[in-house]
């Protein structure tokens, strides 16, 4: 009964030294904003004070490797879900949730791959989730049922975004927050003009312009300092388009700042799109749910 009472015992005190360990979610704000066709040969060219400005005090990759096949939609699905395509299940830019070859490996309710959106709100439904985007089809292979607010620009617009999600983050400042901002206008450029012409260039440069206004407004009404900011893209290009297997084409900038993140470091060791969701995470103190996520935090990223 003493060798008993004794593993007992034992046994117990494991089980509460497990559940002190285990993260607690968290109230926090993320902000992700996504740049399409924004590759790291554009961001070594274009001028972005207002970028430099934002990621000075955070973590910087400029060798993150895109998911196969470099296109728009796997490599966003990607990112917003911490799996490649062998698992999502999303291989082109025409995917439809009702006409696709490959079935994902795991399905919420309703037949989707889950989506960061879906496990910060089994987690925290307080959580308040918005997306704002340009390109119709990006949204396709996400469960807006996840999401708090939706709001499409036409016409490559994305300043108009950019205003609905600070208002949207003012509006929710009090509670945990996740918001993805992305705009197309900058592939859109490199297709009709060319990857690393004077208008790809351009765009970049005018959209440094737009996010510096937008830090401004989150400075001024007291969401920066706490909040979490991410910026990612889907993939470079070369020539008129992308798709292939070259530098340009897969290796694309991923940058982090917020109070969990080490400060003016450069990201040296492999990245990857599938990371984005599981680093997102991490942040608010949720533990991957699925099997299917392959993604993982890269060392670097966050303060020990």
């Amino acid at each position: 009964m003493k060798y008993l009472s004794f593993s007992l015992l034992a046994f117990g005190l494991t089980l509460l030294f497990t559940s002190c360990q285990k993260s607690e979610p968290t109230n926090e704000r993320v902000i992700l904003i996504g740049i399409d066709g924004f590759g790291t040969e554009g961001y070594l060219q274009a001028k972005h004070p207002n970028i430099d400005s934002l990621f000075a005090d955070g973590v910087i990759s400029l060798n993150t490797r895109t998911v196969i096949p470099s296109v728009t939609m796997p490599n966003w699905t990607s990112h917003l879900t911490g799996a490649g395509p062998e698992q999502h299940g999303v291989f082109t830019n025409g995917w439809e949730k009702n006409d696709h070859p490959l079935d994902p490996q795991e399905m919420d309710e309703e037949g989707y791959f889950p989506s960061i959106f879906k496990v910060l709100k089994d987690e925290m439904p307080s959580a308040k989730t918005a997306y704002y985007y340009n390109w119709a089809n990006l949204i396709k292979p996400i469960n807006q049922n996840y999401l708090d607010e939706v709001k499409f620009a036409e016409n490559d617009g994305y300043a108009e975004n950019y205003q609905a999600a600070f208002e949207f983050l003012k509006a929710n400042q009090n509670d945990p927050s996740l918001i993805f901002l992305y705009t197309v206008h900058v592939d859109h450029a490199g297709h009709s003009f060319q990857w690393m012409s004077d208008e790809y260039i351009t765009a970049i440069e005018e959209l440094d312009v737009q996010i510096g206004k937008f830090v401004g407004k989150l400075k001024e009404g007291g969401l920066y300092e706490d909040s979490h900011i991410l910026l990612f893209t889907d993939h470079g290009g070369i020539g008129s388009g992308h798709g292939g297997t070259s530098v340009t084409e897969m290796e694309v900038p991923w940058m982090i700042r917020g109070p969990k993140i080490q400060k003016g470091k450069k990201l040296t060791m492999p990245n990857s799109n599938t990371n984005t969701a599981v680093v997102i995470s991490k942040i608010f103190g949720i533990e991957s749910p699925y099997e299917s996520w392959i993604g993982r935090v890269p060392s670097g990223v966050f303060v020990k």
